[in-house]
């Protein structure tokens, strides 16, 4: 989650301030879904989740000592981190790890582009965080065609790779439910001792630790023994946890306090062309013409929705 912060307008507004963090996050995010691939070869999916979220955590209140910031005391915020913790963390991670049991880890990153449309009928809908206009309708039947582009309707793969991107795009729809619920009850709203920005991260992180573990043991016991596990997996899941959900975080704040929260925003377009490329490169996974062909229409949708197509002059 990010908090909206006025962008700078002296001279540190310059690219140079804040384009090396928007191009780490892009890179950083883009790799996450190679590094869940290579975490649940040895990993169940609900341990790769958890794991990476407590290593998320700790890296968190690691930043918050750094920083000199205190962990949120107010009772009232960690009980609006429950749905976000829950749902826009703990299980979009562990539904991701689920589906690339199933399908390449370029899918699921091409599935997370998904996110922006599943955010706007939540936000108009149950939050009522935004309005509903022609453009965003417009924008939703363009990226719900993008949808089933990449699904791959007219064919089918076999019913792996369907519940697979399935439960890839479940996650995306997490997301969705998340985001607005922030937007109405978190951000903008004051809370004892002015939590930060990255202490809020802390708290939904926390939430979703909790959640995530208790599910892990339910489903899949104890987890196996580190001496276990080889060196790909056990770094895997560390940099999922430390860059994913840690440092990303902080580079994502300062991209935010100096460019804008809409130029931050924009590395969601980024995020699947970075997944394909090192599915591809690293994995070796194969890419069919209708995965990208797909995702462009869902980028396409989300841009119409968003208002970020150049208007023509009148």
């Amino acid at each position: 989650m990010t908090t909206t912060i006025a962008p700078d307008t002296t001279a540190a507004g310059t690219r140079s301030a804040w384009l090396p963090a928007f191009a780490a996050n892009a890179v950083i995010w883009g790799s996450s879904f190679i590094f869940i691939k290579i975490g649940v070869r040895e990993l169940h999916p609900t341990w790769v989740a958890a794991g990476r979220i407590t290593v998320g955590a700790l890296t968190l209140l690691a930043l918050l000592v750094v920083a000199g910031q205190r962990v949120p005391t107010d009772r009232r915020l960690w009980g609006h981190m429950l749905l976000p913790g829950v749902l826009g963390v703990a299980l979009p991670f562990t539904l991701f790890a689920y589906g690339e049991e199933r399908v390449d880890s370029l899918v699921a990153g091409i599935w997370n582009a998904t996110t922006a449309l599943w955010v706007l009928p939540f936000a108009v809908v149950v939050f009522r965080t935004e309005r509903f206009t022609a453009r965003s309708a417009g924008g939703l039947l363009i990226g719900f065609a993008g949808v089933l582009t990449v699904l791959g309707f007219w064919h089918t793969d076999g019913a792996s790779s369907l519940s697979g991107q399935l439960m890839c795009g479940a996650a995306a729809a997490c997301y969705g439910v998340s985001i607005p619920y922030i937007k109405r009850f978190v951000t903008g709203r004051k809370f004892d001792g002015n939590p930060s920005g990255v202490s809020l991260a802390f708290a939904q992180t926390v939430v979703a630790t909790a959640a995530s573990v208790l599910a892990a043991l339910l489903v899949s016991g104890l987890p196996p023994a580190v001496t276990g596990l080889s060196w790909p997996v056990i770094g895997s899941v560390v940099a999922l946890g430390v860059f994913g959900s840690g440092i990303a975080f902080a580079l994502n704040m300062r991209v935010i306090a100096v460019a804008g929260a809409s130029m931050a925003a924009f590395v969601t377009y980024l995020v699947p062309v970075v997944a394909t490329l090192l599915g591809i490169l690293v994995l070796d996974e194969s890419l069919h013409w209708n995965q990208p062909v797909g995702a462009l229409i869902v980028l396409l949708g989300v841009a119409v929705a968003q208002g970020a197509l150049p208007r023509r002059p009148a």
